[in-house]
């Protein structure tokens, strides 16, 4: 029997929903539950072939638990060493080498010394730095947000310079990005599981929360699959197995604003029935997909075009 788990938090929908969607289609010798964990020992197998992962980022407790599962053999869904060194500003350096067009981007210093660092730590860091050549390379408008983990949190839009410099000190030990502004004519969420499949959602993300998913851009043919192909592209190269990609198209281009969202919102009260019947049903069978691949004790992990395509010394440009 191949057990599948998911691991997660508070969420309720997608986790139950996606386990009783597996365990409906009655596939001899796999079984899905949530994940029970009793004992962490170094270098010990789970009971688990595949575990979906929806909370670690979170919790590092459950991230050195994944590591040690996908070390003996858990084909841990998005892989846990990959989603331990990528952040937001990487995401966006990756775009620039692979044809995927994003806004302007800078990486910010934290305003306030990291804890355990003086001035002396940041002996390599110009002081001051060039702060009207990030502010002419990036203009106004534009969002301060961190350079890594996700939600709507601490993400600032800026008009002027003036809100630079006032809301900058709120960020306190947060190493952030400032981004150019998109301004976009339609706007799209995109689901991309298993690198294959792609879900290309309508999103409006100036409405309230509830009601993001309620918008009526409607893509040509053509577009669409232009989009599908800049998913596919960017998850591959990363590497997730589970993520998605939020486009912005200003004058017919997409431009990639936030695609490292490795436990995206799957909860069927914001995303809506028919987006949440898709993202259950595909999760659904990726999960069987891994189970039955899975060979015990070997790395059932995915790995991305980046990776493979660094440690062959191949060129990362398609």
């Amino acid at each position: 029997m191949k057990k599948i788990g998911v691991l997660f938090g508070k969420e309720r929908s997608f986790p139950y929903g996606v386990i009783e969607r597996i365990n409906s289609k009655r596939i001899d010798g796999i079984v899905a539950e949530p994940v029970n964990i009793a004992r962490v020992a170094q270098g010990e197998a789970t009971d688990y072939a595949v575990i979906i992962d929806r909370i670690s980022q979170d919790v590092p407790f459950y991230r050195a638990y994944l590591k040690n599962a996908a070390l003996c053999g858990t084909a841990v869904i998005n892989n846990p060493f990959w989603w331990s060194a990528d952040e937001k500003f990487f995401n966006n350096c990756l775009a620039t080498k692979i044809g995927v067009p994003v806004p302007k981007t800078v990486l910010l210093p934290s305003y306030e010394h990291p804890t355990d660092t003086s001035n002396d730590s940041f002996t390599n860091l110009a002081y001051p730095m060039d702060w009207q050549g990030i502010f002419d390379y990036v203009g106004f408008p534009a969002y301060m947000k961190p350079f890594a983990g996700g939600g709507w949190k601490n993400v600032y839009k800026l008009n002027n310079l003036e809100e630079f410099y006032q809301k900058h000190p709120e960020t306190e030990q947060l190493v952030m990005l400032l981004q150019e502004e998109i301004i976009f004519d339609e706007y799209y969420r995109c689901y991309c599981i298993g690198g294959k499949h792609v879900r290309i959602m309508p999103y409006e993300p100036r409405n309230p929360h509830h009601l993001r998913y309620v918008a009526n851009f409607s893509p040509s043919a053509e577009r669409y699959k232009l989009m599908e192909e800049i998913v596919l592209r960017i998850n591959q190269y990363l590497g997730y197995d589970f993520n998605t990609v939020e486009l912005a198209l200003r004058d017919g281009v997409p431009y990639a604003i936030d695609f490292c969202n490795p436990a995206p919102d799957a909860d069927i009260n914001s995303v809506g029935q028919e987006n949440f019947d898709w993202v259950i049903e595909t999760a659904a069978n990726y999960a069987i997909e891994r189970a039955l691949a899975q060979v015990p004790g070997q790395d059932n992990l995915t790995w991305g075009e980046y990776l493979k395509k660094s440690t062959a010394g191949q060129p990362l440009s398609q």
